[in-house]
This record gives C-alpha cells, structure tokens and sequence, in this order.
C-alpha cells in the first residue's frame, strides 16, 4: 500500500514530466491532478509544494546537479529528469525529511516510471548530490548510535 506521500511524489513526478513538455502553469497542473483519479489518497500540500517548489527552481537546481551528470542535462531523459528534480528540490528545501528517505522515493519513482537503468542513474547522482546538500546530516551518527543524555533516577524514600 502506497503513502499518501509516495503518492504525491508519483503525480508530482507526471507534473513535472508533463510540465517539461507543455511549459503549464503550476496551477493548471494542480487542477488537473487535482481531477486525477486515486489523487484524494495523496498528500495534497506535499504534492503542491513539490510542482511550486520545482518549476520556481528548475534551471537553479539543473545547475547544481549537472556537475554530477555523466552527460548534458538536456541528454537526461524526461522521466529522469523530473525524479531528479523533485528529489533535489527535497534535498536542497525540505531538511524535515531524511536524504535516505528522500532517495529511496526517488529510487522507486525511477524504477516505476522510468527505463530499466533509469534507477541506478538517479541513486548515483542523488548520492554525489546529498553529499553536498546534507553534508551534516550524513556525518551525523545514527540516531541509535547517538550518545543520550542519563536521567537522573528518583530517590527511593
């Protein structure tokens, strides 16, 4: 079963790829997938903060991303690109959400959307990309490795 989150990760990866081909406006997407079937179980604000956050930011993101590109952006296909998009806007605006959760979406939405590789190529940029963009959050010791703080025990009377 499918999160409303991944579910709006999956139609904002359609708008965007869609949006790559038509130039539409964000709010001529939003209304159109607004319609979609299946979008009442997606995270409605997750997925209009993600075309808004992408489209505003396209050409800023493609810059920053492209030093980890084995080709041209524009070589990168559509699908790939639009994963790629979405999961840079994440990493470099959204720091509520863990980098792994954040590559693993994208990882899933290559795999289901793009072509056989498609998956590979994605994790490999994001990995070069996140290791910039979170650099503090990857040096950081995971959560159950973290030294806590000691309670102080009540005293027995």
């Amino acid at each position: 079963m499918k999160s409303p989150r991944r579910r709006s990760r999956e139609f904002g990866l359609q708008a965007i790829y869609q949006w790559q081909l038509a130039q539409q406006s964000t709010h001529e997407l939003e209304q159109q997938y607004r319609l979609a079937e299946g979008f009442d179980k997606a995270d409605a604000e997750l997925f209009k903060i993600l075309i808004a956050g992408v489209v505003q930011n396209a050409d800023t993101l493609s810059v920053a991303m492209s030093p980890y590109l084995d080709r041209a952006w524009a070589e990168v296909s559509p699908v790939e690109r639009a994963v790629l998009l979405i999961a840079g806007y994440e990493l470099s605006r959204m720091p509520e959400t863990p980098y792994r959760v954040i590559i693993n979406e994208a990882i899933e939405l290559a795999k289901s959307f793009g072509g056989t590789d498609g998956h590979k190529y994605v994790n490999g940029v994001l990995d070069k990309f996140a290791a910039i963009t979170r650099a503090d959050e990857i040096a950081a010791p995971p959560l159950a490795k973290r030294p806590t703080a000691k309670r102080p025990t009540a005293k027995r009377r």
